[in-house]
């Protein structure tokens, strides 16, 4: 498979996780529904059919064929994500440069807390991420997927 090839390098130290605010997996979740807003639905359609370079890339080059079902601009909440794993209760965004003044990067710290308060852990990554260590974001979030599903299964069998 795509996704389990040799890589070429660690994922960069400048990844944004989610993990410092708590986000703790619902271990209730196999057949839960998550909210969302329906007036958002023709928005993530046009965004699905508009993605950028790097989206392209990390959906087509890797989430698409991951064996654990991912969906593209997952409506949640008022909000859209880049990527979401269900299984995982994992939402995978990817910034451009917009996301990294003040102002963006305020309101994306407070939607991470509102998703993190859903059980949901976001893990960002910029589109220089990609393009310079696509190998390295791949395995980061290959290794978050299984690390949410090996806590999850603990859970259960608790």
């Amino acid at each position: 498979m795509r996704w389990c090839g040799g890589y070429l390098s660690p994922p960069l130290s400048c990844f944004r996780d989610s993990s410092t605010h708590g986000s703790q997996l619902n271990t209730n979740m196999k057949y839960e529904h998550l909210p969302y807003n329906k007036n958002l639905k023709s928005n993530a359609r046009d965004l699905r059919k508009s993605m950028t370079k790097q989206e392209r890339h990390l959906w087509y080059d890797f989430l698409k064929t991951y064996p654990v079902r991912i969906y593209r601009r997952k409506i949640v909440l008022n909000y859209i994500l880049d990527f979401y794993c269900h299984s995982a209760k994992l939402g995978i965004e990817l910034d451009g440069s917009q996301h990294y003044e003040d102002d963006t990067h305020l309101k994306d710290n407070q939607r991470t807390l509102i998703l993190n308060n859903q059980g949901i852990k976001i893990i960002r990554f910029s589109n220089l991420d990609i393009d310079t260590n696509f190998n390295g974001v791949c395995e980061y979030i290959h290794n978050t997927i299984q690390n949410r599903l090996k806590e999850k299964l603990q859970w259960e069998n608790i």
